[in-house]
């Protein structure tokens, strides 16, 4: 993790003449020399560690900065874990979907949206068919009736060169 060694300066990078340090334990050592909290920390056999350089004096704490820096990138690394990643799944139909096909169709966006996934669904236009751009509109809104219990629409129907698309999210657990 070098982005942390940048932001926070440690032991000899410490260029400032007077600190106020803070001790391991979090008790104020008052406003110091840079050297003498430096040999403070050097006894303990921890770092001097700047944690606010903005304040004046700029604020120091004696800690153990591999222990830190550990307990940080574990964090994150809880973090990112935690995370729920959100894809997008793709449903494509064409304009003269028969019933049972539409069927497989929103049970499948339904399975998405039950794992936790936004549903783009798509009607695509050939030919003629872009005459009656409604009969689409048509399709995603009995689409939508369809998967109402499970999904709200997050964006209406919209017609962008020769598909019409609506995205689906899935509804909150209650």
């Amino acid at each position: 993790m070098p982005h942390i060694s940048k932001e926070l300066l440690i032991n000899e990078e410490i260029r400032d003449r007077e600190i106020r340090v803070i001790d391991a334990d979090g008790s104020q050592l008052g406003i110091m020399l840079t050297r003498e909290a430096s040999r403070i920390a050097l006894e303990k056999n921890l770092d001097l560690v700047k944690i606010a350089p903005q304040a004046t004096p700029p604020v120091c704490r004696i800690m153990d900065y591999g222990k830190y820096r550990f307990e940080l990138a574990k964090k994150e690394k809880e973090a990112r874990k935690n995370q729920k990643i959100v894809d997008v799944k793709e449903i494509r139909m064409s304009l003269n979907i028969d019933t049972h096909d539409l069927q497989t169709k929103i049970d499948h966006a339904l399975q998405f949206l039950k794992d936790g996934d936004k549903v783009k669904v798509t009607v695509r236009f050939r030919g003629r068919e872009m005459a009656h751009t409604e009969l689409g509109g048509h399709l995603l809104s009995r689409f939508t009736e369809l998967c109402v219990e499970f999904a709200t629409v997050e964006k209406m129907p919209k017609l962008e060169g020769r598909s019409m698309s609506l995205f689906l999210a899935p509804k909150p657990i209650k």
